[in-house]
């Protein structure tokens, strides 16, 4: 089963063990079901077995301001009270040094539409920080490369939608050359740019770009002069 961050269904993919197909015996039967919004819902087979199931809310991490767990919340509950959560935020070049940008799908919670970095998101309770970056990354731009945590920072952004964005966000690097394949259900479009082409379009459009990015951008424009120049 796979859940969008806010919890809705958006995949169930599975084979149940027992139920043979009669005229081939070593195929199991299967069935996926897309884009199923209803917090419950059922799954009715050719052979009448009828399965339902019940979506939940994810669950994020509540932090204090030194990254210490204090408990979970559900996702919209922890960003319409505007609770400290850990989440991450990746950041990709290629080798020559450019940026890869992703421009958020319009229908996210917040920030639709907007530039920002490679990914960004929320570990699930339990997940190793640098796992689920890697994770979401590849659910997000379709490939999976080292990622490598460089820094940490607290920022808070409340949003015209009344949510609010209150992280301990921990921020990672990493180097691809390849094809991004992105997911049209999470990222309208992806580009390269250069440093100081961003820099620039985050004078000049400042509204097209995401809050964080903003925040984030000049301490990783630190860590690539280090790097790439």
């Amino acid at each position: 089963m796979l859940l969008e961050p806010s919890g809705r269904v958006i995949m169930v993919r599975f084979l149940f063990g027992g139920a043979r197909n009669e005229g081939n015996p070593n195929i199991l039967y299967s069935c996926t079901v897309i884009a199923v919004a209803a917090d419950t819902y059922s799954v009715n087979y050719n052979d009448g077995v009828l399965l339902t199931f019940v979506t939940m809310e994810q669950q994020l991490i509540l932090v204090n301001e030194k990254d210490e767990m204090t408990g979970t919340g559900g996702k919209m509950e922890v960003h319409q009270k505007g609770l400290l959560h850990r989440a991450f935020s990746v950041f990709v070049f290629n080798s020559k040094g450019e940026m890869l940008l992703q421009q958020r799908a319009i229908n996210k919670y917040h920030s639709g539409g907007l530039w920002t970095n490679a990914c960004c998101s929320l570990p699930n309770p339990g997940e190793e920080i640098q796992d689920a970056a890697k994770r979401r990354l590849k659910e997000e731009l379709g490939f999976e490369i080292l990622v490598v945590k460089r820094f940490d920072f607290v920022y808070k952004a409340n949003f015209e939608n009344g949510l609010t964005e209150y992280e301990f966000d921990h921020v990672f690097t990493g180097e691809y050359d390849g094809r991004v394949n992105f997911n049209k259900e999470e990222v309208m479009d992806v580009c390269y740019k250069t440093m100081e082409d961003i820099r620039d379009a985050l004078k000049t459009d400042p509204q097209g770009y995401t809050a964080w990015f903003h925040l984030a951008f000049p301490k990783i424009e630190k860590w690539w002069k280090e790097k790439y120049s």
